[in-house]
Parts: C-alpha cells; structure tokens; sequence
C-alpha cells in the first residue's frame, strides 16, 4: 500500500483498523519529499520534528482508543506565507528569509486542533504576487505533470506537493486566483470560500480586501474536510464572518437535480479550444447529471482584470510599507543614512514583481490619480458584485474556465507582465466580489504532454455546501476524466 496517496477518508479508515500508523504516514511522506521534492521543489521549509510529534500522539489516542480528531493523521503542507510558530515563514522573499514567527496562523492552529501534521512550508510567488511561482525569490517550482511548465501561482508549491503525493492536503491563499488557478494547472481541486469564511488572522498580507485562505485536495471530499475545519469566526480577525459553518462533508450527498448552472458568454472569449472544448464536455455531464444549463451575461467581466490589477496594487504599497530594514526583516548594511538604508533595504530583499505592484499601487494612491483610478476602480468592484448578486438570482451556481490556457512553460511569461495577469483572467471576478469558487480537474488537453485542464464553479456568498456538491457530484460522476 502506498500511503502517500491516500485520501482523507482512506488516513482515517486505516487509521481506525490499524492497517498503518500515523507514523508510519508521515515518514512515508517525508521519505518521498525527499525523493522528489529536489526535482519539483515544492518546499521551501520541512518540518519533520513537529509533524512526527502530532503523529505520534495521534498513535497514542488509537490506542487508547479515544475518539479521533476529523485530520487525525493527515500530512499538509502549508503555503509560506501563512505563521507557523517556530518555523520559518519567509513569504519566499528574501526580505523575511530569516524570519521565524512567535504565534501560529489561525489556519494552522485549527488544522493541528483536528489532528493534522504539519509538513512543511510550500514555495510560492514573493508574498503571492505571480501566478506561476517564478517569483519566488528563492527558485521556481515546476509542475509534476510537467516538469518543463509552471505549476501556477502564486500557491504553486502548495498544488504541486498535492498533485505529487508529497501531502495529502495543503492549504494556500487566494488573492486573485492563486489557489484555483494553481489546481487548474496540476490537475487537483483548489478552493476558495467566501470573503470572511475562514480566519485571515497569521496570513501574511498581500491585499487585505481580497487575501482568501483556502484548501487543496486530490479529491472534494478532502477540500471539504480540510475547509469544515479552518472555516469559522475568529476574534483574532476583525473580516471573519459570524455565520454558521455546515457540515460540509455530509453536505456532499444531497442532490442535484434541478440546479440551474449559468454559463457566463463573457468567460468563453479568447479561450483556448482545448480548454474550451473540456469545459463544454463538463456542462454535458452536468446536464445528463439533472443540472439545468443555460447561458447568461455578466456584463462588467471585461473592466475585472483593470479593476482588479488598481486595487490590489494599491493595498499592496500599503501593506509593504512596513518592510522597511526598521521594523521587520532584513537590513541591508553599509548605507550612510536611513534614507540610503530603506532603498538598500528594499531593493536587495524585494524581487522585480513585487517592486513594480507597490510602484503601481503608490501611484494610483498618489495625489491626484486616486479619483481617476482607486475610487473608479472601487465603483467597478461594486458593479462586478452587482453581476454576481443578479446572476444568482436566476441560477444556482456559474461554471466557467478556471483559468484560459493550460500550464506554460517555464520562464515563458516572465518578460510579458501583461500576459502573466492575465493568466487570473477567469479567477479576478469572483476575488473582487467576495463569492466561493472551486476549481475541479476537467479532463487533459489533446495534444501532448495532455496538461490538465480546471473547471471552475462559483456559488453565491456563503454557500460553500452547494459549491461542493455539485463538485462532488461531477467528480463521481467521471467528470475529473472528461476526455
């Protein structure tokens, strides 16, 4: 048996009968992180002694035959931008490389509270600005599928260590896309819950208004498990929503018949026929399934890469501004004065991406631009909402392209800044108005090497539970093989 690649349901099965241990688990998966990681390099950080100490009593419960916690066992990774007391937490920026936090991320509390262990910490774009992992500051990570290509970003790491048995599950964040867009391209499901559905308490910011902590998983039912969990209010973060969390796994076998799946025309234009050609096998299963499908407009689609693009740029110079050589982090020494230490500072420990969003966020902050582009921006945000609020007046849920082409190959985007965002094309919508997404596998394209290709699924706010049934359902039903 190989128990990397065992599922959520499977660890806790096993567990219960004895078959294996929670030992026995997490060595095995440290073993084969070792075997492939020095080709995928998914990980920036391991953490062996912490993951085998909650495995261990995880061990000790089973035999004393106390009831298990619902991740008893599970072996996650977790994106590095996300605190994890004790270990270092870097952002993959070379500003923080050194940096080991005091506290953990509300995420990460609540994964080890349900028994999880913790691996390690995944590569990722400098503080989640990419959607490749090129911009790590430390070195790219390549997609198991293909070790030529991208993996997506900017939680390629965290897809990567799940598409490649390297953990059973992992979280990542969600800015503009950086968890769908990520599953999309290896081939794994990626979810994304609603604006204030889970903690962003620990999570490193990028953009505050549009920062998502969100699961991985080989299969829906491992992403609800892993969202049941980390889902809730926290006190620690102001954004957390108060609303009651379902049981998400039960929740996956309810039916659905009946459910009306909008088409969006406006996510079909330029779209890659492969993809394309995919997607439309999906909404036939979807229709054989019991589904109603039926197209639909979402009219301010075209303004959400610009809108998108204003707003997080301006949050980002914000939130940045602390990484000054003062505060946090690293300091460059031989500067003269502090103004010759904060520019020393910050352009040693900055990569190029994330220099040129905070450029663009201080400009469109700066006097006389915030009118004409901020503010304008906001307006536009508030009328993709709008789309989103009309649209789930008329259907239950949105099935679009995750993301419009399949994973590209390495260094191919890093000279063309515009062609690389617009990799989140699919992805911004629903980022800029706070909805669930999900993105399932959905087949491979024609040709070789046959990439993987991502559907995604958008629910109205809060209503994650409907989102994972109709995954589920198309999973089960063969739609991840769609040929």
């Amino acid at each position: 048996m190989d128990l990397t690649t065992l599922s959520i349901d499977a660890i806790h099965a096993g567990l219960l009968a004895r078959q294996f241990s929670a030992e026995e688990l997490v060595r095995a998966t440290l073993e084969r992180i070792e075997r492939e990681n020095k080709a995928i390099r998914a990980y920036l950080t391991l953490s062996p002694e912490r993951a085998l100490a909650q495995a261990l009593e995880i061990d000790r419960k089973v035999r004393a035959q106390e009831p298990l916690p619902p991740l008893a066992g599970v072996p996650v990774a977790v994106k590095d931008v996300l605190s994890t007391k004790g270990v270092r937490t870097t952002c993959a920026s070379r500003i923080l490389e050194r940096y080991i936090p005091p506290y953990d991320a509300t995420a990460v509390e609540r994964l080890e509270a349900a028994g999880a262990s913790i691996l390690g910490k995944t590569n990722c774009d400098e503080f989640a600005m990419g959607s490749s992992t090129e911009n790590s500051g430390f070195f790219p990570t390549h997609n198991p599928r293909d070790l030529t290509r991208v993996p997506g970003g900017s939680s390629g790491g965290s897809a990567a260590a799940v598409a490649a048995n390297l953990a059973a599950a992992a979280l990542g964040s969600d800015t503009g896309g950086s968890i769908r867009q990520p599953a999309a391209l290896t081939g794994v499901v990626g979810m994304m819950g609603t604006y204030g559905r889970v903690s962003r308490y620990g999570l490193v910011a990028f953009a505050s208004s549009l920062d998502h902590v969100g699961p991985f998983g080989r299969t829906v039912s491992d992403v609800a498990r892993v969202l049941g969990v980390i889902a809730g209010r926290d006190a620690r973060d102001s954004t957390s929503a108060d609303v009651p969390v379902p049981d998400y796994w039960v929740a996956l076998e309810a039916d659905v018949r009946g459910l009306k799946v909008g088409v969006p025309d406006e996510y079909f234009n330029g779209l890659s026929p492969e993809i394309g050609d995919n997607i439309q096998k999906g909404l036939d299963l979807m229709a054989r399934l019991g589904m109603k499908v039926e197209p639909i407009r979402m009219l301010h689609t075209d303004y959400a890469i610009a809108c998108y693009y204003i707003i997080c740029t301006a949050e980002a110079s914000s939130n940045l501004a602390r990484y000054d050589g003062v505060r946090y982090g690293f300091r460059e020494s031989g500067a003269d004065d502090l103004r010759e230490m904060y520019k020393k500072t910050r352009d040693h420990g900055f990569g190029a991406e994330v220099k040129r969003r905070i450029m663009l966020g201080t400009y469109v902050l700066s006097s006389g631009y915030y009118d004409a582009y901020y503010r304008k921006a906001q307006k536009v945000r508030a009328l993709i909402t709008r789309d989103f609020l009309e649209a789930f007046d008329k259907v239950d849920i949105l099935v679009t392209p995750t993301s419009p082409v399949p994973a590209f190959k390495l260094g191919e985007r890093m000279d063309d800044p515009l062609q690389m965002y617009l990799a989140d094309i699919y992805t911004v919508t629903a980022s800029l108005a706070g909805v669930p997404g999900i993105s399932v596998p959905c087949g491979v394209t024609r040709s070789s090497p046959h990439l993987p290709v991502g559907m995604q699924i958008l629910a109205k706010h809060f209503d994650e539970a409907r989102l994972l049934r109709v995954a589920h359902a198309f999973e089960r039903a063969g739609g991840f093989e769609v040929a």
